[in-house]
């Protein structure tokens, strides 16, 4: 018998695909630290939509003295009063409102810690600090205030996460199961159905889970439910429709799309206006940054501010749906067996009896 050597032993068991796919992983481990960290280690207020309620021309002033802060972290414009400013953050406009009390007395600080806690803090110390340098106080006034079981505001950024974590795990298993060089028009359209289905159940129970069972967030539940079912199915179609491009390696762009970049630029653990320039720009076209923002409007701020983001998520649903169904006939049309014809025998390769030139029988799928 001859003995194999330690050498061959490892030629055999690290084949070329294997090296690529653990390459693969290595990569896109690099990656999700780079992003999370990228976005998350240093948050600061930049360019925040700020209102400024103020009688004559004691607006502009206040709005001046706010556009020259050092790196610019409020975006400030005069709003006519405090009802309007109200509204308007009520609305997702702003994200915050001064409105100055009688001389000598009490200015008011409206935030929304619905919209997360963590920037309604941040308002609150910044106008604190100056309108204590101006020989001021400031009392906070919470216009959307966040469940008192939403810790730090994040509910809607969690079950955000699971629906997208449930699409892509559900599409890849689909594929992983079957084969991904084995995609056929009609098995596309029963993963796209299958996905359908899984996002009106994982929908359905993640609305259930943070309603009625746990209290995290209120708003309607049914309007829940139809967000969760759409964000599955959104992020499932993208899935497929990667891997009816790329092959198996879709499902790590997928990954790469959801997780590394859609997670950390979400809005979730920092709001929009925390994060650095390139995660606030992609986030709000990614479905975690959409479902994000969309699952808080429909909790804290009676369903304002959602045509964009559910916009988006259907963009990707039927973008989704659109390139699995092409790249699935695409590849059954170019990928289909060709005999080759034998000298003298019938076209087509077959022989006279129907069977095909190896002598097996004719494949009519």
């Amino acid at each position: 018998m001859t003995q194999t050597s330690f050498l061959d032993e490892v030629k055999d068991a690290v084949t070329p695909r294997a090296t690529l796919l653990v390459l693969g992983v290595v990569a896109l481990s690099l990656l999700f630290i780079t992003s999370y960290v990228g976005a998350l280690h240093d948050p600061k207020l930049k360019d925040v939509p700020f209102g400024v309620a103020a009688p004559g021309a004691a607006a502009q002033r206040t709005v001046a003295r706010l556009e020259r802060l050092p790196g610019t972290p409020l975006d400030p414009r005069t709003v006519a009063d405090a009802a309007t400013a109200r509204q308007q953050v009520q609305d997702r406009t702003l994200y915050g409102a001064l409105v100055a009390g009688p001389a000598g007395g009490t200015d008011t600080l409206l935030v929304a810690t619905g919209g997360g806690k963590v920037l309604a803090a941040a308002l609150e110390g910044l106008v604190g600090g100056l309108e204590k340098a101006q020989g001021r106080t400031v009392r906070t006034v919470d216009v959307a205030p966040a469940e008192a079981r939403d810790a730090n505001g994040l509910s809607s950024f969690y079950v955000t996460v699971g629906w997208c974590v449930g699409g892509y795990l559900c599409a890849s298993i689909m594929v992983v199961s079957t084969g991904a060089a084995r995609s056929t028009p009609r098995r596309a359209v029963i993963r796209l159905g299958t996905m359908a289905l899984v996002g009106i159940v994982a929908g359905l129970g993640g609305a259930l889970i943070v309603g009625p069972v746990l209290g995290a967030l209120p708003g309607s539940f049914a309007a829940l439910w139809g967000l969760g079912a759409l964000i599955v199915f959104a992020v499932g179609a993208a899935t497929l429709a990667l891997q009816g491009l790329c092959g198996l390696a879709g499902i790590g762009l997928a990954i790469l799309l959801v997780v590394i970049l859609g997670n950390p630029s979400a809005g979730g653990a920092l709001p929009p206006p925390m994060l650095p320039p390139f995660w606030r720009d992609i986030g709000p076209a990614l479905p975690p940054g959409a479902g994000t923002w969309t699952a808080r409007s429909i909790a804290y701020f009676r369903g304002n501010a959602v045509t964009g983001p559910l916009l988006v998520l259907s963009a990707w649903a039927v973008a989704g749906t659109l390139i699995t169904l092409l790249a699935s006939r695409l590849r059954t049309d170019g990928t289909a067996p060709r005999t080759p014809r034998p000298a003298g025998g019938p076209p087509g390769g077959g022989t006279a009896d129907g069977g095909t030139a190896d002598g097996g029988t004719a494949d009519a799928r």
